[in-house]
């Protein structure tokens, strides 16, 4: 060990390091490097300055060479350093108050359309309502804000899809029934913190209201238009006492019907007795018919009757003549018989029995029996 030196950087003042040795040998100044001394081997790769390492500096070594890289910042090993500004400071509170801004513009601004309102809540507690336009609250998690369209209609059809849907009439007939719902939101608080489910509760309150008001009517009621007229109105008027009840805060605008028919099972049997139905209506209508023309034919003759019997008190036999002269020509111009009143001439010939049983086909017989003989004329061979 003599004439070595010590690896902390001390020695004898008799001999130098290896770098002193190399220098004096070559006849060269040491460099500053070699002036210095060797470096302090507990600490890291790299580091120059000569100080005594201390325990904190041996730890943070050994971490390092476990990690296989130099220290922070450089190639190999660390985290990356955080660029700096030009005088010197750090970005990162910069960085992180434009984050802060960011969120509080996002969270605490609130623009609502002209057809929405939106309900502000504290905590999840209910605040407030806004309206449309520009709206200021605190960012969240703080409060909150829900939006909803309070002016489009929503449109309900109940059934879903081509499924059936049968409800029961006060005459006990099935019918299948389609039909349209037609509401909108009027009071967003209500809707939003009264009901679990609004919209299914608007389904559940619409077919509820439906079934109570067909219950009412009858078969033949539901399938015509005055009766479904009827049902549309007293199905709306239902609903909205129901929902105003669960203060739903919701508006029914209107209730339609789209279809009424019988059961698919039975829609055959239903088609013929509609049909017979049809065709009792019209013989019913024919017999009115018929009844009103007889009537107003009645009422003719008895008018007619009135002028004669006027008539007849101006001029009594003038008027009974024509009145008999009249009624033989209407009785007789519906008889077979034909009577001449002459010499001579059989006054009752039966022209209808003749006809009767005179063969088809055969040349008419004479009535008055076989023609005479002709007497020949002079000069005619007999």
């Amino acid at each position: 060990m003599a004439g070595r030196r010590s690896p902390w950087g001390g020695g004898d003042d008799k001999g130098g390091g290896p770098g002193d040795e190399a220098g004096k040998e070559g006849g060269q100044e040491p460099t500053p490097e070699q002036q210095r001394g060797p470096r302090n081997p507990w600490l890291p790769s790299g580091e120059t300055p000569r100080r005594s390492a201390s325990i904190e500096d041996i730890f943070k070594a050994r971490e390092q060479r476990k990690s296989g890289g130099g220290g922070p910042g450089r190639p190999g090993g660390g985290m990356p350093r955080i660029p700096t500004r030009p005088d010197g400071k750090s970005w990162l509170p910069l960085i992180i108050g434009g984050v802060v801004l960011l969120w509080l513009g996002v969270s605490s601004v609130h623009m609502v359309g002209p057809k929405e309102e939106g309900t502000v809540t504290t905590f999840g507690k209910y605040a407030r309502t806004i309206g449309p336009g520009i709206s200021l609250t605190l960012p969240w998690p703080i409060q909150s804000v829900e939006v909803d369209d309070v002016t489009s209609i929503q449109r309900y059809t109940i059934p879903d899809g081509e499924g059936e849907k049968l409800m029961l009439t006060s005459d006990q007939n099935l019918v299948d029934l389609s039909y349209l719902v037609r509401w909108n939101i009027k009071d967003l608080k209500d809707y939003r913190f009264r009901l679990a489910d609004p919209e299914e509760t608007v389904r559940e309150v619409a077919e509820a209201a439906m079934r109570s008001t067909l219950a009412e009517i009858s078969l033949d009621e539901a399938l015509s238009g005055s009766g479904r007229a009827e049902a549309e109105q007293g199905a709306r008027e239902r609903m909205q006492r129901i929902l105003d009840f669960y203060r739903s805060g919701v508006a029914v605008q209107g209730v339609e019907i789209r279809k009424a028919d019988p059961p698919t099972k039975v829609i055959g049997a239903f088609q013929q007795v509609t049909a017979a139905q049809q065709d009792a209506e019209r013989d019913r209508s024919n017999a009115r018919a018929w009844a009103q023309q007889l009537l107003a034919r009645a009422q003719g003759d008895a008018a007619a009757f009135d002028k004669v019997y006027e008539e007849y008190k101006l001029a009594p036999e003038v008027t009974r003549r024509r009145m008999y002269y009249e009624t033989m020509e209407r009785v007789l111009s519906k008889n077979d018989k034909v009577i001449v009143e002459s010499d001579g001439v059989t006054p009752y010939l039966p022209l209808s029995e003749v006809r009767r049983r005179q063969p088809t086909g055969s040349a008419p017989a004479d009535v008055a029996g076989p023609a005479p003989v002709q007497a020949p004329s002079r000069g005619a061979t007999p």
